[in-house]
């Protein structure tokens, strides 16, 4: 089973080699600290949490650099509002950024590189673009010269001709920085100081960064001139990205990187998110709320990482309920382990524990299966399809011994198939966490349902069967069905 990438770069689906064997040099394009996470945010954060999770699990040994832009003009206009500073807004949103991917169960990266510690990388970069033709100072600016760059738009597929023909319109004549360019799709590559804002001492004068450069720097001081993998949104593809391969590539004259990763944008209920819409949505807005992460992860994860994807009540109420079926799955070994002779509830995995402390599984035909669906270009879909698979058959079996019980599977098969289920669920980042004195199941517990049906017998006894109905639908609301017989009523958890 071999991994294949869809790479925007060459716009087809590409066997994935690494730089260097089994190592794998990986750069997300992270947020602008100027504002809380929202749903877009979480959706890329969670991909690429789990693209190098999947690396990991295949054997990869992962570098996986992450970057805040901490110097930005929304930055500066959000301190402005606030009578505040630069740096006390990255510091505030830098922390709940990591609050909100905590919560969303993302690892750390191995490193966040910040523009405003990267000075020395930024300018070294942009001197070595000026010694080679590719910049020039204007005034205290530097410009990009994108036409002596002649794979300009090769990421996005844009032509400098077809750009120029629609652009003369929106050209402001009067703007102070095109008349310091000397091509209108020159770039700024260091701005020059203006009043009131932070500024770092530069050959070129006081200033500070243009966007553009800060990620190429970054990359080149914690990887090196050529990647494995550059991931980010699809809307940073033109320019950002772009801009990226100009610059670094200019200087070393080496590929910035071997693939380019793009994740699909967010919808909300149809309608692209924006505040004016009033349909912007951070993602401590929604936890607050009450929706589950696990099944925020589920969502993104069920659509095509390239795709579109939109956030609605229904989609979220259904992950929510599929969260719930997998859940059961994975929590399967606490509650029946111990009465299947594992040992499960007193050792290693005991209560309070992380699941993911077991041992990943041998290679059995679920584990072929997931590998061989994410291996298509990270088909995540088509993994969960495997895991829903095995989490349906474990609640099978589940309420099998509730009702018999015992199981005639065999007990080391079950524990093979909980241990499979568990691996490859924190593939994903679905992970299930048992706290000491709370109910395994979410919902009713067996004894709440046994409780029920006693009820629901003596409503029916009494010939109350509007009553008797009302149980009835009150447990199937959560569930929980019933099949009445002359032996008397087996449930089980649907």
């Amino acid at each position: 089973m071999t991994l294949t990438l869809y790479n925007t770069l060459t716009r087809r689906q590409e066997t994935f080699e690494t730089v260097e064997p089994g190592k794998v040099k990986m750069y997300y394009c992270g947020v602008t600290v100027y504002d809380y996470c929202h749903l877009g945010h979480a959706r890329a954060c969670i991909v690429w949490d789990v693209v190098r999770r999947y690396l990991q699990f295949i054997g990869y040994e992962v570098r996986y650099i992450q970057n805040f832009t901490d110097i930005d003009d929304k930055i500066l206009n959000r301190a402005r509002q606030e009578h505040s500073s630069m740096e006390a807004v990255s510091e505030r949103f830098i922390k709940a950024y990591f609050e909100d991917m905590a919560r969303l169960g993302i690892k750390e990266a191995d490193e966040y590189p910040r523009a405003t510690h990267t000075m020395n990388g930024i300018q070294r970069l942009i001197h070595d673009l000026e010694n080679k033709g590719f910049a020039y100072p204007a005034d205290g600016d530097v410009y990009y010269a994108v036409r002596q760059f002649s794979g300009y738009g090769k990421l996005s597929g844009r032509k400098l001709e077809d750009m120029q023909a629609g652009k003369s319109d929106r050209v402001n004549l009067e703007d102070p920085e095109y008349q310091k360019k000397k091509d209108p799709f020159d770039f700024a590559l260091w701005k020059a100081a203006k009043p009131g804002e932070p500024a770092w001492e530069s050959p070129w004068g006081a200033g500070r960064p243009g966007w553009h450069i800060e990620c190429s720097a970054m990359v080149r001081d914690r990887l090196g001139e050529t990647i494995d993998i550059h991931a980010g949104g699809e809307d940073l593809i033109f320019p950002h990205h772009e801009n990226e391969i100009a610059q670094s590539e200019a200087v070393t004259g080496q590929p910035l990187s071997r693939y380019w990763l793009h994740n699909g944008m967010v919808k909300v209920d149809g309608e692209k998110m924006s505040k004016s819409l009033g349909n912007f949505t951070t993602i401590r807005d929604l936890l607050d709320r009450g929706v589950d992460p696990m099944a925020v992860r589920l969502l993104v994860l069920t659509a095509q990482y390239r795709t579109p994807i939109d956030f609605t009540d229904e989609a979220l109420t259904d992950k929510t309920n599929a969260w719930h079926t997998l859940k059961d799955g994975l929590l399967f070994g606490y509650q029946y382990g111990e009465q299947l002779g594992w040992g499960v509830g007193s050792g290693d995995w005991g209560l309070g524990k992380n699941l993911s402390n077991t041992q990943s599984p041998i290679s059995n035909p679920y584990v072929e299966r997931f590998q061989e669906a994410v291996n298509d270009d990270f088909n995540f879909p088509g993994g969960l399809a495997v895991i829903f698979e095995l989490a349906k058959e474990l609640r099978r079996e589940g309420n099998i011994i509730v009702h018999q019980g015992k199981t005639e599977t065999p007990t080391d098969e079950l524990l093979k198939q909980w241990q499979t289920l568990v691996t490859l669920a924190e593939v994903l980042g679905l992970e299930a966490k048992l706290e000491a004195g709370t109910a395994v199941n979410d919902g009713l517990s067996d004894a709440e349902i046994e409780d029920l049906i006693q009820q629901r017998q003596a409503a029916r006894k009494a010939r109350n069967f509007a009553e008797g109905d009302r149980i009835r639908n009150e447990l199937q609301a959560q569930g929980i069905t019933l099949i009445d017989s002359p032996e008397g009523t087996r449930w089980h958890r649907s």
